[in-house]
Parts: structure tokens; sequence; C-alpha cells
């Protein structure tokens, strides 16, 4: 064969022989690397060691010490250990598919009984038996005959629909883990000793449709999560437990937020206590965007198609859209209109009343506008995933030249809200051009490149997103990493010179022709419903104090002192607290623990001596100690921390 060049990064270059192997590269390196080489990486493809590379190629042998390749590779294998194991205990069951997904690994199962905690023990065991044996990973190309053929012979009808799946010129890869097979793509390990036997776990049991359709098979889809030591997989359960303490929908109950239910799906039920948070983070939110220079606006909820066919949202986002047919008076034809799945739009039709001038730009235009997307059921979450939303969405109508400028006013903008609600860092991910878009390269050349140079001159370097652009522009996103380090994507800035295109939208410039504006689309909290999720799990219901829904419960120790718990919740009330009374016929280590599962930030009891002193014994949520202080006092510190921190 004739000879290839390897490049290593180190830029060094050798020439082997067309076909050689990555285990042969990393054996002809040294001994060691052979031993500790779990994989490769080839002209940016992860690659097995078994494959062959027949063209020049840049190369990297990759270990145990690489993150990336090496957490693919261990949740891969355990994928087909997993599915190795179920096999050799019940070898009825049939298998499907087992990708990797975050932090671990699924895979589906057609059983006739349901798996059960114990069975999920079982298959552990028997995982780890597998492990220690260390069988031999190998892997062949097989012609689409003889694999149909095996599968059948072997009766997985799962196996041979997914091969009749692959088009025609991909091969057909398959896998063995020992003495058990299953059709794969790869890469993989080399031997099953290469997972950490201590490192995994599996966690659930859930239903799932074959191939996502509802109307085929129900198969049991079991979850595993893995990790490269036991140290990494001990932190990941722990986070998961506090994860589990915060989760906001346990909290919303406890704190009497809201509720959810069959008849409304996606929808959110605020009760009094939830809607105070939403409507004190409004209230913040509309008083920063006022100092911020925005003017705000409100649009109507259903519109007719031919605005979102002119937009491109009808073509592009309709899956996603609640369509309303309306009989227009008693026409024989009905007119079709949706409930807005966004704000842009809308946004357009009021810029475009009356004539603009250059002079008129920026225009800062701002919503709280209530959207409602269509989301599957499965993929609802409490109040982080919903169908009906309302987001703080804002669009900034600007020359190309106020782009820049535009681009660093922002991002002080949402780094000051960020810092006023405890989140003082956060990531930027520049996302570019999706597969499916409007507008030409040339435009999205023009918004990428100017989203880009806006973002790195207000200081800001941001990591890549490839391909996570909305359909009409590039956009950043920005990350906010909680507590317990989980990230979310909140905020979000895009650059779009497409809509005001297909809207016509123009102003007219200092040479006195029309000009198409830039619009930028622009949310700091995104969803309201999702960030009031956030900052309940990120606080673990300890809202800061200014957002607390019930700021101070006054509870009376002894009836006799009814009257001056009255007194007490005036005087707050007064100051702008949030302060109610607690006169029930209860002991006050009752009315405590109640009042502290309601997650109430500031208990103040009292009772005779109190009366008598007119001062309160002051226990705040979390602390053991109490004090006691003059009732002016706390008053005075109290309307200090109940005060927003925009207007402290």
């Amino acid at each position: 064969m004739a000879p290839i060049s390897l490049t290593f990064p180190d830029d060094n270059a050798r020439d082997y022989e067309a076909g050689i192997t990555p285990a042969q590269v990393a054996a002809d390196i040294s001994k060691s690397l052979s031993k500790k080489a779990i994989s490769a990486t080839v002209n940016g493809q992860h690659w097995d060691l078994q494959w062959p590379i027949d063209a020049d190629a840049q190369i990297a042998i990759n270990t145990m010490q690489d993150e990336a390749p090496a957490l693919e590779l261990i949740r891969h294998d355990l994928a087909h250990i997993m599915a190795r194991a179920v096999q050799e205990i019940w070898p009825d069951v049939k298998v499907t598919i087992g990708p990797v997904i975050d932090n671990g690994w699924y895979y589906d199962f057609d059983r006739a009984e349901p798996f059960t905690p114990e069975d999920l023990g079982a298959i552990e065991k028997k995982m780890r038996e597998i492990i220690n044996k260390r069988d031999p990973v190998t892997t062949e190309v097989w012609d689409r005959d003889r694999a149909i053929k095996y599968y059948e012979a072997n009766n997985e009808p799962y196996k041979v629909e997914l091969i009749e799946a692959i088009p025609g010129s991909d091969p057909i890869r398959m896998y063995w883990h020992g003495h058990w097979q299953d059709l794969c793509r790869g890469p993989h390990l080399q031997h099953t000793g290469q997972v950490p036997a201590d490192a995994f776990k599996l966690m659930s049991v859930a239903g799932a449709y074959w191939r996502g359709d509802s109307s085929r098979q129900m198969l049991q889809r079991i979850y595993g999560v893995a990790f490269q030591n036991k140290e990494a997989l001990r932190a990941h359960l722990t986070m998961l437990e506090e994860a589990a303490k915060r989760d906001h929908r346990k909290l919303g109950r406890e704190m009497d937020l809201f509720h959810m239910q069959e008849e409304a799906p996606g929808q959110i039920f605020w009760h009094p206590n939830g809607w105070t948070i939403y409507t004190q983070l409004q209230d913040y939110m509309r008083r920063q965007q006022r100092r911020g220079g925005y003017v705000e606006v409100n649009t109507p909820q259903v519109v007719d198609r031919r605005l979102w066919e002119a937009s491109g949202h009808w073509e592009k986002y309709q899956e996603h859209m609640f369509i309303v047919e309306v009989d227009e008076e008693h026409a024989r034809e009905k007119s079709v209109n949706a409930l807005k799945p966004m704000n842009c739009p809308g946004h357009v039709q009021v810029y475009n009343q009356g004539l603009k001038s250059y002079r008129d730009l920026p225009l800062r235009m701002a919503e709280f506008g209530s959207c409602n997307r269509y989301e599957p059921s499965g993929a609802l979450h409490g109040i982080m995933r919903v169908r009906g939303f309302t987001q703080d969405d804002a669009h900034i109508f600007c020359t190309e030249d106020q782009i820049e400028a535009e681009t660093a006013r922002f991002i002080d903008f949402l780094s000051e809200i960020y810092r006023d609600l405890g989140f003082a860092e956060f990531k930027v991910l520049f996302s570019d051009r999706p597969e499916t878009r409007a507008g030409s390269d040339e435009i999205w050349d023009k918004a990428e490149n100017a989203l880009l140079t806006a973002t790195r001159a207000a200081g800001t370097e941001p990591g890549l997103n490839p391909g996570e652009g909305a359909f009409y522009g590039p956009k950043l996103e920005f990350v906010l990493t909680d507590a317990i380090g989980r990230d979310w994507q909140c905020g979000t800035l895009q650059v779009d010179f497409v809509l005001p295109e297909r809207l016509d939208a123009t102003y007219i410039g200092a040479d006195g022709d029309k000009h198409r504006p830039v619009m930028l689309h622009r949310a700091v909290l995104g969803s309201f419903e999702r960030f009031i999720g956030i900052l309940i799990e990120e606080h673990a219901g300890k809202l800061p104090f200014w957002l607390a829904p019930r700021q101070v419960v006054v509870a009376s120790i002894t009836s006799e002192a009814d009257a001056y718990v009255a007194e007490v919740v005036e005087a707050l009330q007064k100051a702008g607290i949030r302060a109610e009374a607690d006169i029930r016929n209860e002991k006050i280590n009752y009315k405590v623990r109640e009042h502290s599962v309601g997650k109430v930030p500031v208990i103040l009891a009292v009772g005779h001596r109190e009366v008598e002193d007119r001062t309160v014994s002051v226990r705040r949520l979390g602390e053991k100690q109490t004090s006691v202080q003059p009732l002016a006092d706390i008053v005075a510190s109290l309307g200090a921390d109940a005060t927003p921190p925009d207007l402290a």
C-alpha cells in the first residue's frame, strides 16, 4: 500500500502504510502509550483504535486523561454492557438502541414484565461481573444482507428495522463485547475492563415508544449515569440529592406558590404567594427598562396567519404554534389565526406606524409579552418548561453603525440585573447560523460578523455554540451557573437583518433616502416563569428578602399578646414590608416549624415580656439563635432589607 502521512498535535509527522490503525500507531510511539490508549481523534473525528486510516490525516491518541472522549467511550460501552447484562439475565428480552446522553446513557428494551428497583440492582451486579472479565471488544463491517439475516436468526426485529433505515452507502458496523454483539457506529473501548466498575449507577426506568411513535411498541428505558472515577460519580449523586431538595415543584407546594393541572397542560395557576414574586420581579424589570431607555408596548395575543407567513414564522415555527380558527361573521371560509409564540412581528408593526428618521434610532421597544408555544407533554417540567409564558422581551431598532454600542450597552444592562439577582458571573456563548434559516449567506455573514465584533469590542470573548442561532439571525446566549453547578441559558441578544426586510421596516437616513433598520432581539430573564423556577432552586426557596412573598410572620406566644401582634404587623406594613399575623391557638414551636417549611424569612414572636418591653423576639430562617430587638429598630432594619436592589 502507498504510504500516508500522519501529523500529531506537536506538528511532527510520521509516514505509515495506508490502512494502519490508531492502535498500531500508539504501539509504534511507545509501549506505555499503547497500554493507555483508548481511542484516537482523526481529522477532528472520534476514531476507534481498530479502524484503519487510509489517507493523510491529523491524529491524536486519546487516553483516560482526555475527559471528553473518555466519558463518551465509558458511557457508550456501559450502554452495551448493560444490554448484555439484561440479555444474560433475561434471554428473551429484545434490544433496540442505547445512546450516550448528558452524564450517562440509556437503553430501550422490549420486555413483557416491568423492570423493578431490585432488577436494576441485579443488572448492576451483572455489569460489574462483565467488566471484571475484561472481555475484548472487536468490530467488523458487514454487508446489509448478512447483518439482516443475522438479526432475523437471533429474533431481533428492532435491529432489522434499524439496518433497513440505514442509507445504502453507509457501512453496517458490528461490535462484540465478549460474546455479546450489537449494531453500532462506534467507537468503543478495547476491552470491558477499561470501564471503571465503581463509577456508574443505574438510576431509573421509564416508558418510551419505539422510535418516538405513539402508535408503536411501548418499550422500557433504563437510564444510567457514569463518570471517570467514583469521586466524580459521588459528586454527581450528591448534586442530584441537593437538586431534589431544591426542586421548584416541591418548594412550590410547600410555599404555596402555584399549581398545575390536567385541564391546562403547560399552564400555570399562580397562587397569591407566587404571583407576589412574579409582580415584584416584573416591577423591578420595568424600572430597569425605563432607566435603560426602553419604551413599553403591548401587542395582540391572536394574530392572522398572514403576518406569520410574512415574517417567516409560519414556515419555520408552525409546529410550535397554537392555531385558532375563527368563523368571521359566519363567513363560509374560516379565518386562520395563531396565538403568538413570540413578540417580534408585533413590535415591527408598532415600529411601522408613522415615518421614522435616523434621529429616532436607536428605538428600544420592550414588552412583557405573553406567549404560547406547543411543547410535547413529555417535555413539560413544572414552571421551567411550559406552554404559556411571559418574556421580558425587547427589540432595538438601530442602524448598522449602532450595533456595537447597543451590544455593549445591553451586556452592561444585563450584567447589572444579574448581579442584583445574585448571579455575579455568567458565560456568554455565540450561536451562528442553523441549517434551517431565512436570509442569504451574505446577510448571515454580515450579521455574524457584526455581532461577534461588537461582543469582542464590549470586552467579552464568547464561547462557540455552532448552528444554534435563531432562524433569522445569530445570537449571544447568556448562561448562569446556579449554587449546585447547573447551567441555565437565560438572556439572549440576536442580530436580525431579515425581519425588517420581510416586514418592510424602514427609516429615513441623513441622506433623505429610505434604509432598513437592524433589529436586535433581546431578553434578560427570558421566560419569567422559568427564571422564577431558577431563583427558587438557586436559593432553595430562601429567596432574597425583597423577593420573598411572605416576608415576616408575627406570631403570638399567648393570646394576651394578640393586640400587640396587630400593632407590630401594622407598623411593618406601613414600612412597606409584607407582614402577617399568626394568632392561632397553637404552640409557638409549631408555628415556627410551619412557617419555616413555608420559607418565611423572618418570624417575630411576641409574648408577655415583649408586650411589656415593646420588643420582638427575632428568628431568621436557617438560624437557630434568636435575638430580642426593640420594635422601632426591627421595623427600620427590615424596611431597608425589603427595598429592591435598584432602589436601595
